[in-house]
C-alpha cells in the first residue's frame, strides 16, 4: 500500500458538506483507506476573487491504486459531485488534487508530482501541517520550511473553522 495525501476543495453549494462527503467517498475508493484529515480550513480564492471564499483540507490516504488510477478516481468524485470546469481557478463544487505520492517524482500532460505550486499555497500547506509538518515533499523539503519560506503570516491568513471534522472510518 502506498501512502498519498489528497487536497480537498470546495466554494460552492455548502462547500464544509462537500468536503466532508468527499472524506468519507475517498474511503470508499477500490483499494483505498482514508487514514486521517485535517481540519476544515477557510482561505480566499487562488486566482480570480469574484467568488466566495474556498473551504480546504488535506487527506492521507493508502492505497493500491497507481497515482493515474488514483487520479482518475478522484476525477470520478468530482463529477459525482457535478464538478464544472468552465474558468481555470474558478468556483467548483470539489476539487481533489492529488497532492503527494509516497515520494514519487511524475510529470505527465495530466498529472506532475508533487502537485505544482504546491509550496506556494497556504491553503495547501497548513492543512498539511496539521498533519505532518516533517513530511519531506521531493524536491521541495519539507512542509514546515516551506510554510517559513511563505512567512509568519501564511496560516493566519488561512483560518481553521471552530469545529474539528469528526468522521469515524
Amino acid at each position: 500500500m502506498a501512502k498519498a495525501w489528497i487536497g480537498l476543495g470546495s466554494n460552492l453549494e455548502n462547500p464544509s458538506k462537500q468536503v466532508t462527503d468527499a472524506f468519507v467517498e475517498l474511503n470508499e475508493l477500490p483499494a483505498t483507506q482514508l487514514v486521517r484529515h485535517s481540519s476544515l480550513w477557510q482561505s480566499k480564492p487562488f486566482g480570480p476573487q469574484d467568488q466566495p471564499d474556498f473551504i480546504n483540507a488535506v487527506a492521507e490516504i493508502t492505497t493500491e491504486l497507481t497515482p493515474l488510477d488514483l487520479l482518475a478516481k478522484l476525477q470520478g468524485l468530482e463529477d459525482l459531485h457535478q464538478r464544472k470546469r468552465e474558468r481555470h481557478w474558478g468556483p467548483r463544487t470539489l476539487d481533489l488534487d492529488l497532492l503527494a505520492y509516497e515520494q514519487e517524482v511524475f510529470s505527465s500532460e495530466i498529472l506532475t508530482l508533487p502537485h505544482p505550486g504546491i509550496a506556494e499555497r497556504a491553503f495547501v500547506l497548513c492543512p498539511l501541517a496539521e498533519l505532518d509538518e516533517n513530511l519531506a515533499l521531493p524536491n521541495l523539503g519539507k512542509v514546515k520550511q516551506l510554510i517559513q519560506q511563505l512567512g509568519e503570516q501564511a496560516c493566519s491568513e488561512v483560518l481553521p473553522l471552530e469545529a474539528k471534522v469528526t468522521t469515524r472510518f
